[in-house]
């Protein structure tokens, strides 16, 4: 791979390791929340149309996998295409897609049209987390596992509210009353709009350019290739676990445990709170530690709960699925910024690419895990979903890029 980043070649830059910028930080992480609360919503009501369409596991996890591919399969060009030529203003332009996609399903009368309006909400979390995660790594002042949590934590803790204002509004009211909610991509399209002036404002301070050169010792190509294919594998690991939670734990304790909707989104609302906290932890341990031990401790650390989990009553499924949120959620934050350092120069599509795995990841698991579900039960799928973890044992093949390692 040829070193573009040679200082002969770039114009001056604008030094981002000397001070972290808590306001943009702050701005960017809101606008996650937001963002993520609007697309989980769309998980919430999965009961709901369920009933509203007659629908199997399988077209429940197809809604899903529409919704991931369409965001996974488009964020790493973006990435890559915005490394290149940054845009400020597109994260605006990706929430649009959102909102249209929010107001389409509120008024979605078949499940073709479900499936679009999941696809437009995918083509705006395609467009918004490369060059989002991009500005974190701006703001961070060379904090990069902190920004990166920071931000994390936004989304997740957006994710987190769509079951529980699913289950205050939207159960009671009507799937109508998703429109209620346009006001979150909207407010979200304000604040960036507001991040776009300034990020054009650290494009023309250094001649276009946003970050120096990195200085980090370059990996021989089998090395990174080798590296890159050991953080999939780690990022399967995660995802389809969390797929199944995200997408079916109101079925399962429906099924399992006789809970109420409401009640079972109440659960999946505390599952996705926990996970938002988890993030927190992953960033600025990785930036004390090393990442590679934040990562190896997130994901096999989980494994002894998710092997306890489908033998739990329902006092301890609820207690075991806080703790797994806790510790899996660290991982993503210290993976991301790991992969960053693997490839220095190439923000956006190291972004774009593990946002994709991720998000396509999750939604080929809540396919298969769908069909699973039909062809035995939900119960089946936890089973055999609780063995993932313990995957993890590969970073112990990763290298040790860090000095603190």
């Amino acid at each position: 791979m040829t070193n573009q980043t040679s200082s002969a070649t770039l114009p001056p830059v604008v030094d981002n390791s000397r001070k972290t910028s808590f306001r943009i930080l702050g701005a960017i992480s809101v606008s996650h929340m937001l963002n993520d609360m609007t697309q989980s919503l769309i998980i919430a009501i999965y009961p709901m149309l369920q009933g509203e369409f007659s629908l199997t596991f399988g077209q429940i996890g197809l809604i899903t996998l529409t919704y991931q591919l369409s965001a996974s399969l488009l964020q790493p060009l973006i990435g890559l295409y915005t490394d290149k030529h940054p845009k400020p203003f597109s994260l605006p332009i990706g929430m649009g897609f959102t909102l249209v996609g929010l107001l389409l399903l509120a008024y979605a009368s078949s499940f073709n049209m479900v499936l679009l309006a999941a696809t437009l909400v995918g083509i705006g979390s395609s467009v918004f987390h490369p060059e989002s995660s991009r500005v974190a790594r701006m703001a961070s002042g060379g904090r990069h596992g902190m920004a990166q949590s920071l931000f994390q934590v936004g989304g997740n803790l957006g994710s987190s509210l769509g079951p529980l204002l699913a289950a205050a509004f939207i159960a009671p009211y009507g799937k109508g009353t998703l429109t209620w909610f346009a006001v979150a991509p909207l407010l979200a399209i304000v604040v960036l709009l507001q991040i776009g002036r300034w990020y054009q404002g650290q494009q023309r301070i250094g001649g276009g350019k946003v970050f120096r050169p990195s200085t980090s010792p370059r990996l021989p190509t089998n090395t990174i290739v080798f590296s890159l294919f050991i953080l999939l594998m780690l990022i399967f690991s995660k995802s389809f676990y969390l797929a199944s939670i995200s997408s079916y734990y109101t079925f399962y304790l429906m099924d399992k445990f006789d809970v109420s909707l409401q009640n079972s989104q109440i659960y999946l609302f505390i599952f996705l709170f926990a996970v938002a906290a988890g993030t927190i932890i992953g960033g600025p341990i990785g930036d004390k530690i090393g990442r590679k031990y934040v990562i190896w401790a997130s994901i096999l650390g989980s494994a002894p709960f998710t092997l306890i989990l489908p033998y739990a009553s329902l006092y301890w499924t609820g207690i075991l699925t806080v703790v797994i949120g806790l510790i899996m959620a660290s991982a993503f934050s210290a993976i991301l910024v790991y992969a960053q350092e693997l490839i220095p120069g190439k923000i956006g599509m190291i972004s774009g690419m593990f946002f994709g795995l991720s998000f396509g990841l999750g939604g080929l698991g809540a396919a298969a895990l769908g069909y699973i579900a039909d062809k035995t039960s939900i119960d089946t799928v936890y089973s055999i979903c609780s063995f993932l973890p313990l995957i993890g044992i590969l970073t112990a093949l990763l290298p040790n890029i860090e000095n603190k390692q």
